[in-house]
């Protein structure tokens, strides 16, 4: 990564994740207050699978699926509480990830903005769905959207996935195109899809250089997790342990990332991520089959 000439809205872009990072963290204490939260501190197992998941997201594996396979098997977080925990835990350090990337990768800056405000403006949106849905119907989504991130994983694996052109910018109806597609991806972020690797797909299906997914993908969760995050905090609907734990680890793992590590041979980590994500997504959809006991009711 090389730092490029900061244009005048890439820098109002920078302000903005940085006042959106202030706000959030704010609004979620002050939320937390309200509800009479009184232990709120992570254990080192969700500052370690923050640590971890981000450090991997950074790379460009994603934190989503990770994070919800380690939640499962370590049976850490119920089910209904996952997108909420997701979403808020992973916020701040996404942040962190995006004040990195919107600098050092230059792109150009109408594509960029009006591709995040998609985003923003999808999860927006979803979030009041989903912070609604009903555990089996969260199960049932969440399973499905593994299966989904799985098979991603596995065309990544064979390399079959569209390798992109060198554009670095969208006009017209390409630029229309993914402004749609990212709006979907947006709302499908509220339920637990994560946005990197279907947005990797998008920026490359649309002809641009694969590395300008890194600051659109970035800079759309950076905007859109903080603000689709509070409905959840808002309605109770997450773990606010396991987000703490999430955030407060996720950032040193975004830094040692992005500015130590920089690349890593992912190809073996990739299998392992994949055969984890099959089995979440299989545990997930099982216990969507099973009905929940009705609630005793006592005689008059």
């Amino acid at each position: 990564m090389t730092p490029q000439h900061v244009e005048p809205i890439v820098a109002v872009l920078w302000g903005a994740l940085l006042v959106i990072a202030v706000l959030y963290a704010w609004r979620w204490v002050a939320l937390e207050r309200a509800r009479g939260t009184r232990d709120a501190k992570p254990t080192p197992a969700f500052l370690g699978i923050g640590f971890g998941a981000n450090f991997l997201d950074t790379l460009g594996i994603g934190s989503f699926a990770t994070t919800t396979a380690a939640f499962r098997l370590g049976r850490l977080v119920p089910d209904d509480q996952l997108p909420g925990t997701l979403n808020a835990g992973h916020g701040l350090p996404t942040v962190a990830q995006a004040l990195i990337f919107v600098i050092a990768v230059k792109i150009d800056t109408t594509t960029l903005v009006a591709m995040i405000a998609a985003a923003v403006a999808g999860a927006w949106l979803g979030a009041r769905f989903v912070s609604g849905l009903p555990k089996r119907a969260i199960q049932g989504g969440m399973g499905i959207a593994l299966l989904v991130a799985a098979g991603l994983f596995l065309l990544r694996n064979y390399d079959l996935l569209p390798g992109g052109g060198d554009a670095l910018g969208l006009e017209g109806g390409m630029l229309l195109a993914g402004v749609a597609g990212n709006f979907v991806l947006g709302a499908l972020m509220t339920l637990g899809i994560g946005l990197y690797a279907p947005c990797m797909i998008l920026v490359a299906l649309l002809g641009m250089n694969p590395i300008a997914a890194f600051p659109i993908m970035m800079g759309s969760c950076a905007f859109l997790m903080p603000i689709g995050s509070i409905a959840f905090i808002r309605s109770g609907r997450y773990s606010t342990k396991a987000a703490v734990g999430l955030a407060i680890g996720g950032i040193p793992g975004v830094l040692i990332a992005a500015f130590i590590v920089k690349s890593l041979p992912l190809t073996v980590l990739n299998w392992l991520v994949f055969v984890v994500v099959l089995y979440t997504a299989a545990t997930l959809l099982w216990s969507m089959r099973r009905r929940e006991p009705a609630p005793a009711t006592s005689a008059a």
